[in-house]
């Protein structure tokens, strides 16, 4: 179900997109930090962030700093 909520917001995107990859990087772990993101993806820190924005993650740890991400 998790899965399904996600590809909807893949459509309208571009091929290049790093949303998708970003998708099955979440789905495969229980809680992911930005640091994962970077290494996974191969974005910057402010790209993982925008990616996490639009994927629409629930944040978990309550912090400003050393955040960690999510699926609800």
């Amino acid at each position: 179900m998790a899965k399904s909520q996600m590809e909807r917001r893949l459509k309208q995107r571009r091929t290049s997109s790093k949303l998708a990859d970003l998708v099955e990087f979440v789905l495969s772990r229980p809680i992911v930090s930005t640091g994962m993101i970077q290494e996974a993806l191969k974005v910057s820190k402010q790209g993982a962030l925008n990616l996490i924005g639009e994927l629409g993650l629930r944040e978990m740890t309550g912090r400003g700093r050393f955040r960690a991400w999510g699926i609800v």
